[in-house]
């Protein structure tokens, strides 16, 4: 959710939450790093406040805490606003639009960067003994071999796996969660539909998979960047739905 409209509504739960009048009215706020609510409506008010300013960490350096408490306790009571509402819309564009091109600039860069670090990755990796290389650029290595069937792109198979950026952060693993996964292999990133189908029941390899063949330009979530290449290592334990257990 873009961050003003997730301010608009915490803003909006934070205003229903909040007494009519504070404790001490005109006094000076609270020291924060003092203050311990000690009522309901303090401690959930104080929760939500704490939801806010987290809610706007990203603009941390475009917020100024005593001209938000100015619009909130504006917005709160009986006073007039010291923008039009236009205005406000205006400035909260404008700065949202300014944060989405940092952010663009930022993955640019990182995906420049990702892509010169998975050249150079892939470069060495190819020049190992055992590593394979295939015309579209995934790298395989056997790591154990064995003389079961090989699955075709329109199955379904069942995998241990755990895959790791180039740097070795694991960012999924079926081992650590203790059950293997299943799949149809037309339903994964190239690199898997493609190398699976190298793999016998039983063997074991190794892939390191180029950006084209994996998440591209768009990475996957907070763990995969753009451009990433991607490290798999990969047990093919069948073909087809997993059998039940009795």
């Amino acid at each position: 959710m873009p961050y003003t409209k997730r301010l608009i509504a915490l803003s909006a739960i934070a205003l229903a939450a909040c007494q009519p009048q504070p404790a001490d009215p005109g006094g000076d706020p609270p020291d924060p790093s003092t203050y311990e609510p000690s009522t309901e409506a303090e401690k959930f008010s104080y929760a939500v406040g704490v939801d806010v300013a987290r809610s706007l960490k990203q603009v941390a350096d475009k917020v100024d805490p005593a001209a938000f408490s100015a619009g909130f306790s504006a917005a709160h009571g009986d006073v007039d606003l010291a923008m039009s509402d236009e205005d406000m819309t205006a400035i909260k564009t404008t700065v949202s639009q300014s944060l989405q091109q940092a952010q663009q600039a930022e993955a640019q860069e990182a995906a420049k960067e990702a892509t010169a670090k998975g050249e150079a990755f892939r470069e060495e990796n190819a020049a190992k003994d055992g590593v394979m290389v295939t015309d579209s650029g995934l790298q395989y290595e056997v790591l154990e071999d064995a003389e079961g069937d090989k699955p075709s792109a329109d199955d379904k198979v069942t995998v241990h796996y755990k895959g790791t950026l180039i740097d070795g952060t694991v960012f999924d693993s079926s081992y650590d969660r203790g059950n293997p996964a299943t799949f149809p292999l037309s339903g994964v990133i190239p690199g898997w539909t493609e190398g699976l189908q190298l793999m016998p029941v039983g063997s074991k390899y190794r892939f390191v998979i180029p950006p084209e063949l994996a998440y591209g330009q768009r990475g996957a979530g907070a763990r995969i960047g753009p451009n990433e290449t991607l490290v798999f290592e990969v047990e093919l334990l069948s073909i087809g739905e997993p059998e039940e257990e009795s």
